[in-house]
């Protein structure tokens, strides 16, 4: 901390007041106690303090909307001749989606689409919502011919396999919650379809335990995966919404309720990553992203889940405790760490921003309180922001990660801006903290940021 000289006019914020240095002391004179308001000294923040305006926080989500828009290109190509497909009827078994970086049809790429359809609620500027629609506006047109051969043979190539035969939640349950989104919101593309394909592999076809817990047979038989909060949950708490449909609700709500009994540690307030029926023990890595999944599920079951459903305040309480839990272990920079109690693991941005998304959607809801719980999400962000690089890539994201009982695999996990985990919070993070910007001001005040309280 730099304190060997006090700085005159030393700028902290429109709460606080600058105090008088006698006139008497000399200007060259080391501060100390009597000469000079030590409290209003400057502190080395490793990260941005203080609430970023909304202006810069949309300037970084358009860096990375730019990186997206040129390396995820909507088109179709001829594997062979390398040529441009643009005749749906001429689509066959060489037909592959134009190359780029990021998998279209993707889980991440669900939670992507899901954060340009908010960036543009939060900013009014359609060219994010367009981004989303136009992709999946090309998933839609060519699923029909895909269908119908996949239905002849089941291996036939299609840049859509996944998706149409899907044989995890992965395969579609982000994608499937981005689609009933736009949807909702007005999406010119018939999207039903394939929403209607996906949600019934979700209820009818997805491995489950005895009692309807969602869960998978790797990396051990009957293993649950909090990431599988996320990769359901949402698209059925969506359906719901759009269908009017109870059971949609009922089985979402069943999701978090069962895989908290079993995962859910009260005395930290944080998720184990994974959970298998025929161990004795369970050991517990609180692996940050899975964690981001689940808070994020809570979040957005809440947003449609009506007030009058018997599980309604189960799911409400369960936030509040874990978002309790998250917060009391984030670092001094405003990140998480990969493994969130173990702060000698690396600091990561794909929770990091998942958190500072669900936090502050929270606030906006109303479900936490926004005084105790604002500075920790606003700083999430400028910590979140500090990674988005010049080119727009996300740097310090966790790549896809398995489950493991050792710490050694959690620990050594690489990072890489290919991660496609990061794009997607990131996007969600800032048009949520700019949505709360545009209703609450946020003040230095006694040297620390704080909730302007309203008068």
């Amino acid at each position: 901390m730099k304190t060997n000289v006090f700085k005159t006019g030393i700028k902290i914020g429109v709460a606080a007041t600058i105090m008088a240095i006698p006139t008497l002391v000399n200007a060259q004179q080391p501060a100390n106690d009597v000469t000079a308001p030590l409290h209003l000294l400057q502190p080395d923040y490793p990260t941005p303090y203080g609430a970023k305006s909304a202006q810069d926080i949309k300037a970084t989500i358009d860096k990375i909307y730019a990186f997206l828009e040129k390396t995820t290109p909507a088109g179709l190509i001829d594997n062979k001749t390398k040529q441009e497909v643009t005749d749906l009827k001429k689509l066959d078994e060489n037909t592959i989606f134009a190359p780029g970086t990021f998998r279209l049809t993707s889980y991440e790429w669900g939670v992507t689409y899901a954060g340009m359809l908010l960036a543009t609620e939060a900013t009014g500027d359609q060219k994010y919502a367009d981004y989303t629609n136009k992709r999946l506006k090309l998933i839609a047109d060519i699923a029909p011919y895909y269908k119908k051969e996949l239905a002849k043979n089941s291996k036939f190539p299609s840049p859509v396999h996944g998706f149409l035969m899907p044989h995890a939640l992965d395969d579609g349950g982000a994608v499937t919650a981005s689609m009933i989104k736009a949807q909702r919101a007005g999406s010119k593309t018939d999207l039903r379809p394939l929403i209607d394909d996906f949600m019934n592999y979700i209820s009818t076809k997805e491995f489950r335990l005895t009692d309807g817990t969602l869960a998978r047979n790797r990396p051990q038989p009957n293993t649950l995966w909090l990431d599988d909060m996320f990769m359901a949950v949402p698209a059925l708490a969506q359906m719901g919404k759009l269908t009017g449909d109870v059971k949609y609700y009922d089985d979402a709500v069943k999701q978090v309720k069962q895989f908290s009994e079993r995962m859910f540690n009260s005395q930290k307030g944080l998720y184990m990553h994974g959970w298998v029926q025929s161990m004795e023990e369970h050991p517990q890595f609180h692996w940050a992203r899975a964690n981001g999944w689940a808070v994020m599920t809570m979040v957005e079951l809440l947003e449609v889940l009506p007030k009058d459903h018997p599980g309604y305040n189960m799911v409400l309480n369960q936030l509040r405790a874990h978002i309790k839990g998250l917060v009391a272990y984030q670092d001094g920079t405003g990140f998480w760490h990969q493994l969130i109690d173990r702060n000698d693991t690396y600091l990561e941005t794909s929770a990091t921003a998942i958190y500072a998304y669900s936090i502050t959607r929270a606030i906006n809801r109303g479900y936490i309180d926004k005084a105790a719980y604002a500075p920790a999400a606003l700083l999430a962000w400028n910590a979140v922001a500090t990674k988005v690089n010049d080119k727009g890539e996300v740097e310090g994201t966790c790549v896809g990660t398995g489950m493991g009982f050792d710490p050694a695999f959690y620990y050594y996990r690489p990072i890489n801006v290919f991660a496609a985990h990061g794009y997607g919070p990131v996007i969600l993070a800032g048009s949520e903290i700019i949505l709360m910007l545009k209703n609450n001001q946020f003040e230095i005040n006694d040297s620390s940021l704080q909730l302007k309280a309203s008068k």
